[in-house]
């Protein structure tokens, strides 16, 4: 049974959500389309460019994507106290990034003198953008719209681009956020696109190699932890800082990097070279056994559910929205 996305998005268990969207044409979103001959590689930049783009406006951060040749993943975070401390001036002007804006508004920011009514319907408008702007919905209709009207201009069409609505999984805790952005990263790799991570194109786990790689490179007498902080890691990305760093993901950089290469190596064997032995930290910290882990991240697409967490997480949850239970991966 299909639900309502509000039932799906609830910023009060989770702020973290994974994101699916699927091309709906036998023409490819990107790659090559071995029916024409044609390549759409470039279309792979546009959906990279604008969810950047997008997510410096909305108050929705990028923990991991990957641009496969139908279809996208995206793992985010909405930062709704974030939205909700901005200024009215600050809401206005990420608006305007989007939208042409309101005549009302206009006159506000000129500072003209506003009836009543008019003061009060320049409160309505801010109220309304200030919640669209950590809205998910918004992002992907700002996202998917976008890339649609480019590609059906590009391929002088119309019509549907997208398969349907895009499918989000609630990510109810720090296990379930590290098995999708492991899963969502190792893209690639599971589709025999790329041998390695530092060659699959169009994820974030190639965007983070090859700044921690470029940063490495310039700071060689520096610590590792040096190396590590915020600063040294893709601006438009949400970085890794570990459980004591606000703003960032609970997991450190360095350990995230480590786990992905090592399940990749190990879950996906015919794909991967040598095979490290040790176990990464990060399992052992969250007190995971890696067959276990290999087991989650080898299943994760095959399993779908709209919730993702520990058999804990999602009983609490079900009974937060007066559900017995719900089906979920765990």
């Amino acid at each position: 049974m299909t639900r309502a996305r509000k039932a799906l998005i609830d910023l009060s268990s989770t702020s973290y959500y994974h994101l699916i969207a699927r091309c709906v044409r036998r023409a490819f979103l990107c790659g090559e389309d071995k029916y024409t001959g044609k390549n759409f590689d470039h279309r792979r930049r546009w959906l990279v460019e604008r969810m950047k783009f997008l997510s410096s406006v909305f108050a929705i951060d990028i923990a991991a994507y990957a641009i496969m040749s139908n279809h996208y993943h995206m793992v985010v975070k909405v930062n709704r106290q974030e939205a909700i401390n901005w200024s009215d001036d600050e809401v206005i002007t990420r608006w305007y990034r989007l939208y042409k804006g309101s005549p009302v508004i206009d006159r506000y920011l000129q500072e003209q003198v506003l009836s009543d009514a008019e003061q009060s319907l320049v409160s309505e408008l801010i109220t309304k953008w200030r919640a669209r702007l950590y809205d998910i919905s918004w992002y992907m209709k700002n996202l998917n719209e976008y890339i649609a009207k480019k590609a059906n201009k590009e391929d002088d069409c119309t019509g549907k681009y997208w398969e349907g609505r895009y499918k989000s999984q609630a990510l109810l805790d720090e296990i379930a956020l590290l098995s999708c952005m492991a899963y969502v990263d190792l893209n690639p790799i599971r589709a025999n696109m790329a041998k390695k991570l530092e060659e699959s194109d169009f994820t974030s786990i190639q965007e983070r190699l090859k700044q921690f790689e470029t940063i490495r490179a310039s700071s060689t007498q520096q610590k590792h932890r040096e190396v590590e902080r915020v600063a040294s890691q893709p601006k438009l990305l949400k970085p890794f800082g570990g459980g004591n760093q606000e703003h960032t993901l609970p997991f450190s950089l360095l350990g995230y990097l480590s786990l992905v290469d090592w399940t990749g190596r190990h879950a996906y064997l015919k794909q991967r070279g040598h095979i490290a032995h040790e176990v990464p930290n990060i399992l052992e910290s969250l007190n995971i056994k890696d067959a276990i882990w290999l087991g989650m991240v080898k299943s994760y697409g095959r399993r779908y559910a709209n919730f993702v967490g520990m058999p804990s997480k999602l009983k609490a949850h079900a009974a937060k929205n007066d559900m017995y239970w719900y089906k979920g991966a765990g």
